[in-house]
């Protein structure tokens, strides 16, 4: 089915709300008082143009995006290419009320672009930065930093504001931005590019330290700016998208701890002063170690938030397992803690990986309430690189396989991606919406790449490639992005078991090893 190229008309009809999420003041209604923040003077976005051009069509970005393989599944290889279809046919540029300064790919009905929605387009679309500088669309946020360090959560296509007052408990979040840098980064070896969003990264994470955190160094936010805005976690009575809750959120604070290691790591990479680096190292460490010892249960095996009256929750949820990302689990928890994605009674359903276990009250079997259960790429592809960070490769491919075959069910069934999945059937959620820009893509894009094929950097300025093959089937990918210039096609032929040594075809415009591992052994491969 073809999609219409999207036009660059901004929609202007808001976008259905909650009844109880009243809109806060525009920012020009209050006074505003800035405590200014250093590194904010230190951010190029705010001056910089938008940029102009004009923006690919799919039929030609089609020529230069990587083109994968995979002859025993021709839906994969359609769901791939629909994703990316999709994804061009929502570009939009920047205009004068907007003030943006790069082209972005826009939700399609949404008023706003988010944080949460671009950082997760930053994942797949790294694929096609040859295509379309899709990264560039994050530069949006930098260009609208405020001086004390805020940048909205929520950006209105219309004028470019902030949707909410940054004040607003739901102002802002969830800060993700870095993660998406450092792997940006660690793709493409673009060393400006680090170089550049280094300062509003910084200045945007001593805000958040400042005003999402709690005395003890633990992190707060809402179900609306966490993203997951109707999970029942918070205590009764207590508004689950707008309220915080005098709880520590578990995913707030371990994607802090995530923050500031990417921090931290940047700023050697940069030779930054060594008084920032140690700023943000201190925190790796003392947000991971106060998780340990505060948001831990050992007989169960798995981290909660942390309730107001200081007892622990007892609602499993998908959003503990940003610690798995965040590298802040200790190795001796992370079989126990990984456990529950095995278990059929919580995580490991007929589509995996549910955003509320099946063991909660809340659960809906149909994800007819979104996080009451409902399947969504973004935190399923989020899991994936957990278990990737702690080495737990064989677990990723089983859970990605199951994910993706679910997705292509249902692509099969309805022509189309969809926005979450439910867990119990092969069907979208009930309210779920098709072909929508952003995370739907990062399903038959990034893990068919990353995890059904196993393909992942492993030193992109050294042209160096990781190759984790599980698959039996023959399959491949030609024009494979690596570091600034390079394109490797990669193939592998049918094998009778998955312990048999691969035989593989690799070509590359530069030279490059790829260290290739399979269940029976690895070797390492000069191209």
């Amino acid at each position: 089915m073809a999609l219409k190229r999207a036009d660059q008309t901004i929609p202007t009809k808001p976008a259905a709300k909650k009844a109880n999420q009243l809109k806060a003041p525009a920012l020009s209604e209050a006074k505003e008082r800035f405590v200014a923040e250093p590194m904010v003077r230190e951010n190029a976005f705010l001056s910089r143009r938008a940029q102009d051009g004009r923006l690919p069509d799919f039929s030609e970005a089609r020529r230069v995006l990587p083109n994968p393989v995979w002859d025993a599944n021709p839906p994969a290889i359609t769901a791939f290419w629909r994703a990316w279809e999709t994804a061009f046919a929502n570009l939009r540029q920047p205009t004068p009320s907007n003030g943006f300064v790069s082209s972005y790919v826009s939700p399609a009905g949404e008023r706003c672009i988010s944080m949460w929605d671009a950082v997760f387009t930053a994942q797949f679309g790294r694929y096609g930065n040859r295509a379309f500088p899709f990264q560039l669309a994050l530069d949006n946020f930098y260009a609208k930093q405020l001086a004390d360090g805020f940048i909205g959560g929520e950006l209105r296509q219309l004028d470019g504001q902030s949707d909410w007052h940054r004040h607003s408990p739901y102002s802002t979040g969830p800060e993700i931005f870095a993660w998406a840098e450092m792997d940006h980064f660690l793709n493409t070896g673009d060393f400006h590019r680090l170089k550049s969003v280094y300062s509003p990264l910084l200045a945007l994470h001593r805000w958040m330290r400042k005003n999402r955190s709690w005395p003890n160094g633990s992190y707060w936010t809402t179900g609306h700016a966490s993203a997951m805005e109707n999970m029942p976690r918070l205590s009764p009575g207590c508004d689950a998208a707008l309220e915080h809750g005098g709880m520590t959120w578990v995913d707030a604070t371990f994607q802090a701890a995530l923050t500031a290691k990417v921090l931290a790591q940047a700023s050697v990479l940069l030779g930054r002063p060594e008084e920032e680096t140690e700023e943000v190292r201190h925190e790796v460490i003392s947000l991971t170690g106060w998780a340990n010892d505060h948001l831990w249960h050992g007989r169960k095996g798995f981290y909660f938030d942390l309730l107001a009256n200081d007892e622990l929750s007892s609602v499993f949820h998908v959003g503990s397992f940003w610690g798995l990302l965040a590298g802040a689990v200790p190795p001796s928890r992370v079989e126990a803690f990984a456990d529950n994605l095995s278990d059929p009674r919580r995580f490991n359903r007929h589509h995996r990986v549910p955003s509320l276990s099946a063991a909660e009250e809340g659960y809906e079997a149909e994800a007819g309430e979104r996080w009451n259960g409902g399947v969504f790429p973004q935190t399923s592809y989020m899991v994936l690189r957990g278990l990737t960070q702690v080495g737990m490769d064989d677990m990723a491919f089983t859970i990605a396989r199951n994910h993706l075959g679910r997705v292509l069910d249902v692509f099969r069934d309805t022509g189309a991606l969809w926005t979450y999945y439910s867990p119990e059937s092969s069907q979208p959620g009930r309210n779920a919406e098709p072909d929508v820009a952003g995370g739907a893509c990062i399903t038959p894009i990034s893990v068919l790449i990353e995890y059904i094929f196993g393909l992942r950097p492993r030193d992109p300025l050294g042209n160096r490639l990781t190759w984790d093959i599980h698959l039996t089937d023959a399959f491949g990918i030609e024009r494979y992005p690596l570091g600034p210039a390079n394109e490797v096609s990669l193939f592998c032929e049918r094998r009778s078991a998955p312990t048999d040594e691969p035989i593989v075809a690799i070509r590359a415009t530069q030279p490059t090893l790829v260290d290739i591992r399979w269940p029976g052994g690895g070797k390492t491969v000069r191209s």
